[in-house]
């Protein structure tokens, strides 16, 4: 959206309903842009974490990648699903969903262009259309949890289609980031607002309609949401900055992700 449409643009609060429904549109109309910017760094069928550039190649986080073979692994806010292609290129049974119909159809042309065709499905992740215990893995990179008022229902909704024992794995940005301006500079060093203040970051176009919004959980509000849903937290890490990584992306850089961590990443067991 252009900086002339926005009315307002700021931690506040936004009715609950506005700023959920937001994301699905926001998404729409920032797919291209978004999938250009960062295009280089995600790739179109790799397994990125977050900016830190955490690959699941190496963390295997979802297990090793070879036991996923002949379970049913299931993506959720998965943009374009470079994530899922990756597993799909490695034999894994999985399918990508995303509430956004431009991002999936960003993701449909990456399955042309790659040849792997990844099952894509347009669905809100409070909403998740699977039968009940009808998949083992569960995974979230960056998406759906950020962008709801309700993270809890998304938790419920996981915790329904996973088997017993399943793995429910998320990344999201760092709580502690959000005491902090989102600026890749040193000025992004120093607190400004208190950890404990959860109103989101959201726009307002001219007409006051929430155009975008993105919800602050803090690391006992992420825990307490798992519990509720009859999850069990079993790890969380917080990727270090690697040297080699010369990347900017929004508020982060070399010159922030070496003092703070910038992504949390919370694996769970159903």
């Amino acid at each position: 959206m252009d900086s002339h449409d926005l009315r307002r643009a700021g931690y506040q609060d936004v009715p609950d309903e506005a700023g959920g429904r937001a994301g699905r549109s926001w998404w729409d109309a920032n797919a291209r842009e978004y999938v250009e910017e960062h295009g280089d760094f995600l790739g179109e069928d790799d397994f990125c974490w977050g900016p830190e550039g955490l690959r699941e190649v190496d963390a295997q986080l979802l297990g090793p990648t070879q036991s996923l073979v002949g379970r049913r692994v299931l993506e959720v806010g998965a943009g374009a699903a470079q994530c899922g292609r990756w597993l799909a290129s490695r034999g894994v049974d999985v399918v990508s969903t995303d509430v956004s119909a431009r991002m999936l159809a960003e993701g449909a042309a990456m399955n042309r262009r790659t040849g792997r065709a990844v099952p894509l499905v347009q669905a809100d992740a409070r909403a998740l259309p699977f039968e009940d215990s009808s998949v083992d893995v569960a995974f979230s990179a960056y998406g759906a949890i950020p962008f709801v008022p309700d993270a809890i229902a998304v938790h419920t909704e996981v915790a329904r289609v996973l088997r017993p024992g399943g793995r429910w794995v998320f990344s999201v940005t760092h709580p502690v980031r959000w005491a902090f301006p989102d600026d890749p500079s040193v000025r992004g060093l120093t607190a400004t607002r208190s950890y404990f203040d959860r109103r989101p970051y959201a726009e307002t176009d001219e007409t006051g309609v929430v155009t975008y919004a993105e919800y602050h959980r803090t690391v006992g509000d992420h825990v307490r949401d798992v519990v509720a849903a009859g999850l069990t937290l079993v790890d969380l890490v917080e990727p270090e900055w690697p040297a080699s990584n010369g990347e900017t992306w929004g508020g982060w850089s070399p010159v922030r992700g070496t003092v703070l961590p910038g992504t949390a990443i919370f694996v769970c067991r159903a």
